[in-house]
């Protein structure tokens, strides 16, 4: 003879049984993965201690080991509440070769806003500086009189073509 968990619940749970077991394996796994954090981060910590690791190679992999259970932790949820991991793997790889794509096409354009971040907060030269910069060892690069610095370039008055004609 079978019995059900219904009879012993009380009436007013019975009909809320379907909320009630997902909500408790939900509150299950995300204990089960603090839990987990908790002590793997002791584990690398005492690991660190006993080996005199550096703090500089601790901090990067506690990283990791923290995202890596919250992205299972979250995995394992939305499996609970009926996403399938089919699905989301179909999407994080759409996303991911769209976000590459996109990525590699703005390149350049990213990379001219990072040197102008740079040379805005860093300041190696000015407006009105002159510069040389230095193509490679065996040949001398372009030389000039710093004009303009926007975010996308930096133009110099060429100083070559000013001292040749004089």
């Amino acid at each position: 003879m079978q019995r059900s968990l219904k009879f012993y619940l009380p009436e007013w749970a019975q009909d809320w049984l379907d909320v009630i077991v997902p909500g408790l394996q939900i509150l299950l796994i995300l204990l089960a993965a603090l839990l987990l954090q908790h002590l793997l981060r002791r584990l690398v910590a005492r690991a660190s201690q006993h080996y005199q690791l550096p703090h500089e190679l601790l901090v990067p992999v506690k990283g990791l080991l923290r995202w890596t259970i919250l992205v299972s932790a979250l995995l394992l949820v939305l499996e609970r509440l009926g996403v399938s991991a089919t699905v989301l793997w179909t999407a994080f790889t759409g996303f991911a070769t769209v976000g590459a794509v996109a990525f590699f096409a703005a390149w350049s354009v990213l990379s001219n806003l990072f040197c102008a971040l740079l040379i805005f907060t860093v300041g190696p030269f000015r407006v009105g500086d002159t510069i040389e910069l230095l193509d490679t060892a065996e040949k001398p690069g372009a030389k000039g009189r710093v004009v303009d610095i926007n975010l996308l370039y930096t133009t110099l008055e060429d100083d070559t073509a000013t001292a040749g004609g004089q």
